[in-house]
C-alpha cells in the first residue's frame, strides 16, 4: 500500500508536478465555495498532470474522481481507452491519491461523470493526447494528420506506414498543456466507452481478494479507538487514566481538548480500554423532543433564499376557484454503512500519510495538516474504497482519528469506528419540512407555491472546516454555523441545484425563465435552520426531500383534478427531455390511463405511481412508476415492480448506469420504507442495525427494469443519484392509489398506514 510518488515516476516515466492557478473545478462546482478544487502542486493544464504512455505502451491516466462502488474506475477506464484508441486491458487508472493526481474536489453529486467525461479535464486531456499523437506520427511519415487513422495504440497511414504510442513518446513527457480544441471521438464511432463493461474489480469483490481500507497493514502498527461523549454537547470534565492502567497493550491514552482516544498494541485491547477509561462529563444542553421537532422548523430563525418570485402567487391564489394545500416532512436519516469507517494514518516527524476511504483528498488533505499542524505539503492523502457510501459517512472522522493519534503515540494506528461511533455521530441527512399551495382553474395549475425549512450542522469539511464533523467540533473548531438572514429578490439564472423549485413551474427571473414546466404564477422561498445534529450531503441531499414533497403534491392536485396523473404531469411540463422520461416509463410499464385512487376496501390493495425530475435542475431526467401492494389490515406496503426511465445524455457503460439506477431504487425504497433517526432528550438512540433498520436479508425484492435513452449531441450528466430522488414520491403515490388514503410523513411505516387508514374511517387503527 505504501507506494512512493518515486514509485509512480519510474512506473509512468512522464509525470510532472509542477504548481498551478487553474482549477479544475467547473463553474458549479466553484460555487459550492469549499467543496470545489483549489490549485494544486499538480497543474490541471498540463497534459502530462493526467496522461503518461509507458516504454512498453501502457497508458497512465491520473483521476481526481474515485471509485466507491459506483463505477466509476471502470468508466473512466472506458473514456481513456476510447479517446486513446488502446485495448481496455492496456489503461492504467491511478484515482485519488494527493502526491500524483490532480485536484478535482470531492467526488459527489453526481457531477463526476460531467467533471470528466464532456469537454474538459480527462476527457479533454486523452483528446489532446491522441491529436498530439497522431501529430507527431504526421510529422514522422511526412503525411498530413488526417490522412491517418489509429487502433490498438498504432497510428497508420494510407502508404502502409505503422508507429506505435511507445514508438513516438514512450516513458517521455508531452510537455504541453491541454488542447480546448481537441475533439472527442463521437460516439457513433465508440468501441470501448458506451459498451456494457463489466465492472474491473467485479471478479476480485465476488472472490474476496478486493482490498479495502479496512484491509490496509503498514509496518509497526497500532490500533485506535476514539471515546465519544455519552450524549449531544457533552465536555470533558475529567479523566481517570487509571482506570485503563492495568489493562494489557494501552500505549497511550489520547486527550486534546474534548477528543478522547485510546491507542493499543491490537484493535480488541483498543475496544476495552476505551470502554473501561473513566472519564467524566458535563452534560450538553439537551436535544428537543423528537415529537414535536418537525413543527417547530417553521418558527426558529432561517437564512434564507427565495429562489423564484412571480409576485403574483397571493393574488392568482385568492381569485382561484380551488386551492389545494399539504405540508410534507421527511427525517432524518444516515447512511447505514454496512461496515463501519476505518482509516490508517501514519504521522511521522515532518510527514504523514493517511490511507482513507475519503471523498475528497485534496480536502482532507488540508484539514489533516490544519489538525497535526503540518505544512500541506507535507500530508499525502491516499483513497482506498470503504464501506458503501454515498455523501459523508464516517470515512473523514475516522482519517480525522488517525491522524491525531497517530501524532500522539509517534506511530502508524488504524482506527475502525464501533457501530455506535458510527450511526451516532455521522453527518445526518437533513430533516426537512415542505409546505405547498397550488392553484387550479379548470383542470389546470394557475399558480404554485413552495417554502421548505431544511436542517443544516456542519457538512463536508471541505479545505478549511475541521468543525464540520464530530472530530474537529471535540478539538475545539467551531461547525459551519447557519446565520439568520432575509431572502433577497432572485436574479441572474434559475439555481435548482437542490430541486427546491417543483419541475412544472417556469423558474422565470428577470425574463429568463428556466424551469422544466409551465406555471408561470410561482414562488418558492427555501428556510435553512440550525440542526441539533450534523448533518450532510446524503444522496440526493435535500434533492429527495424536496421532490418527494413536490411529487407528491402534484398527485395530489391530479387526484383534485380527477386526471390521470401522467398526462396532467405533462401537461405542466415544457421540457422534452423530462416529457420523453416520462412517456418512456408510463410505456415500459404499460401504464393506464385514469385518475388516482383506485382504493380497495379490504385485503390486499394494489395501486401503482408515478414520479418524475430534472435531477438538480440539469443534471439528469428521470422518471419512475411503482407497483405496491398495502396490506389494509397490517399496514405493511410491499413494492412489487419499479421500472424507471433515465437520460443522462451519451451513456458511458450502460450496465453501469443500470447498476446505480438499481441500487439507488432499492436505497430509496429503504429510506421510503423504513428508516428514521430517532433520538431521545440528550442523545441519538438509532445506534444499531435495530434500533436503525434497513431493507433486510430475504426481503422480497421487487422487479426492476431500467428504459435508458441514449442521447447523444448534448453534454454527459450524472446519474448516480437521479433515481433514489423518486422512489419515495413514487411509493407514497402508488398507496394512495391503492388506499385513497395520503400519507405525507415519511417513512411509511406499517404504524402511519394504519393511522392514515383509522384517520380516513377505514382499516385498523394503529
Amino acid at each position: 500500500m505504501s507506494v512512493s510518488r518515486r514509485d509512480f515516476l519510474k512506473a509512468s516515466g512522464a509525470l510532472v508536478v509542477t504548481f498551478g492557478a487553474v482549477s479544475v473545478a467547473p463553474p458549479f462546482a466553484l460555487a459550492q465555495g469549499p467543496f470545489g478544487a483549489h490549485p494544486s502542486h499538480i497543474d490541471p493544464a498540463r497534459l502530462d498532470s493526467w496522461l503518461a504512455v509507458g516504454g512498453d505502451g501502457t497508458v497512465t491516466a491520473y483521476t481526481g474522481k474515485c471509485d466507491m462502488g459506483q463505477g466509476m474506475f471502470t468508466a473512466q477506464t472506458q473514456l481513456v481507452a476510447e479517446e486513446l484508441c488502446v485495448p481496455l486491458s492496456r489503461v492504467r487508472l491511478v484515482q485519488c491519491d494527493t502526491s500524483v493526481c490532480p485536484d478535482e474536489g470531492t467526488t459527489s453529486g453526481s457531477q463526476s461523470t460531467p467533471t470528466n467525461f464532456n469537454d474538459s479535464n480527462l476527457a479533454q486531456a486523452a483528446a489532446t493526447a491522441r491529436e498530439a499523437l497522431v501529430s507527431m506520427a504526421a510529422q514522422r511519415f511526412e503525411e498530413k494528420a488526417d490522412q491517418l487513422t489509429v487502433a490498438d495504440g498504432v497510428v497508420s497511414s494510407k502508404s502502409g506506414r505503422r508507429v506505435t504510442y511507445q514508438e513516438l513518446i514512450g516513458s517521455h513527457r508531452f510537455n504541453m498543456t491541454l488542447s480546448k480544441a481537441a475533439k472527442r471521438r463521437p460516439p457513433a464511432e465508440w468501441k470501448v466507452l458506451g459498451k456494457p463493461v463489466p465492472a474491473l474489480d467485479r471478479a476480485a469483490l465476488m472472490t474476496g481478494q478486493f482490498e479495502f481500507v479496512h484491509n490496509v497493514r503498514v509496518p509497526g502498527m497500532l490500533h485506535g479507538r476514539v471515546v465519544r461523549p455519552p450524549s449531544v454537547g457533552a465536555t470533558v470534565a475529567g479523566l481517570d487514566e487509571g482506570s485503563v492502567g492495568r489493562l494489557p497493550g494501552v500505549v497511550k491514552i489520547v486527550v486534546r481538548n474534548n477528543f478522547v482516544g485510546v491507542v493499543a498494541e491490537k484493535q480488541a485491547q483498543a475496544i476495552a480500554a476505551a470502554r473501561h477509561l473513566k472519564v467524566t462529563w458535563k452534560p450538553g444542553a439537551g436535544l428537543p423532543p423528537q415529537k414535536t421537532f418537525c413543527d417547530s422548523l417553521r418558527n426558529q430563525p432561517s437564512r434564507d433564499v427565495l429562489v423564484v418570485d412571480s409576485k403574483d402567487v397571493e393574488q392568482r391564489l385568492a381569485a382561484a376557484g380551488t386551492v389545494v394545500r399539504a405540508r410534507y416532512v421527511y427525517p432524518y436519516q444516515m447512511h447505514g454503512s454496512l461496515g463501519p469507517s476505518c482509516a490508517v494514518a501514519e504521522v511521522k516527524p515532518g510527514a504523514a500519510t493517511v490511507w482513507s476511504a475519503t471523498q475528497s483528498v485534496y480536502p482532507t488533505r488540508s484539514i489533516v495538516a490544519e489538525l497535526i499542524g503540518l505544512p500541506l505539503d507535507s500530508v499525502r492523502v491516499i483513497y482506498v474504497r470503504g464501506s458503501g457510501c454515498y455523501g459523508l459517512n464516517g470515512a473523514d472522522v475516522a482519517s480525522f482519528d488517525a491522524a491525531i493519534l497517530s501524532q500522539a503515540v509517534g506511530k502508524p494506528v488504524r482506527v475502525q469506528l464501533s457501530r455506535e461511533d458510527e450511526m451516532a455521530w455521522e453527518n445526518f441527512g437533513s430533516a426537512a419540512v415542505v409546505e405547498q399551495r397550488a392553484a387550479l382553474d379548470g383542470g389546470t395549475i394557475v399558480a404554485w407555491e413552495c417554502e421548505n425549512w431544511m436542517t443544516s450542522k456542519g457538512g463536508r469539511p471541505g479545505y478549511d472546516r475541521p468543525g464540520n464533523v464530530i472530530t474537529g467540533e471535540l478539538l475545539g473548531y467551531p461547525a459551519e454555523a447557519v446565520t439568520p438572514r432575509t431572502a433577497s429578490e432572485p436574479t441572474g439564472q434559475l439555481r435548482n441545484r437542490s430541486n427546491a423549485a417543483p419541475s412544472y413551474v417556469a423558474g422565470c427571473i428577470g425574463g429568463a425563465c428556466g424551469g422544466a414546466g409551465t406555471i408561470r404564477s410561482e414562488r418558492v422561498l427555501s428556510h435553512t435552520v440550525a440542526s441539533p445534529f450534523f448533518t450532510g450531503p446524503l444522496r440526493s441531499p435535500s434533492r429527495i426531500q424536496n421532490t418527494f414533497a413536490h411529487e407528491c403534491f402534484m398527485d395530489e392536485l391530479s387526484a383534485r383534478a380527477h386526471a390521470d396523473p401522467v398526462a396532467f404531469r405533462v401537461q405542466h411540463l415544457r421540457d422534452e427531455r423530462l416529457i420523453a422520461v416520462l412517456k418512456s416509463a408510463a410505456e415500459a410499464a404499460q401504464w393506464e390511463k385514469r385518475p388516482s385512487p383506485n382504493a380497495a376496501k379490504n385485503g390486499i390493495a394494489s395501486g401503482r405511481g408515478v414520479a418524475c425530475v430534472v435531477y438538480e435542475g440539469n443534471n439528469g431526467y428521470v422518471a419512475l412508476i411503482a407497483d405496491v401492494a398495502v396490506d389494509l389490515a397490517s399496514g405493511e406496503v410491499q413494492p412489487r415492480r419499479f421500472v424507471a426511465a433515465m437520460d443522462c445524455g451519451p451513456i458511458s457503460n450502460p450496465d453501469g448506469v443500470r447498476n446505480q439506477s438499481e441500487g439507488g431504487i432499492l436505497q430509496g425504497m429503504s429510506r421510503a420504507l423504513v428508516e428514521e433517526v430517532k433520538w431521545d432528550d440528550v442523545r441519538v438512540t438509532s445506534t444499531d442495525w435495530e434500533s436503525y433498520p434497513s431493507l433486510y436479508l430475504g426481503m422480497e425484492v421487487p422487479s426492476i427494469e431500467i428504459v435508458l435513452l441514449n442521447r447523444t449531441g448534448v453534454p454527459a450528466t450524472g446519474a448516480g443519484e437521479n433515481a433514489i430522488t423518486v422512489v419515495s414520491a413514487a411509493i407514497g403515490n402508488a398507496i394512495f392509489d391503492a388506499t385513497g388514503v395520503r400519507l405525507r410523513e415519511v417513512p411509511f411505516t406499517p404504524e402511519r398506514v394504519r393511522a392514515a387508514l383509522s384517520s380516513a374511517g377505514r382499516g385498523v387503527a394503529a
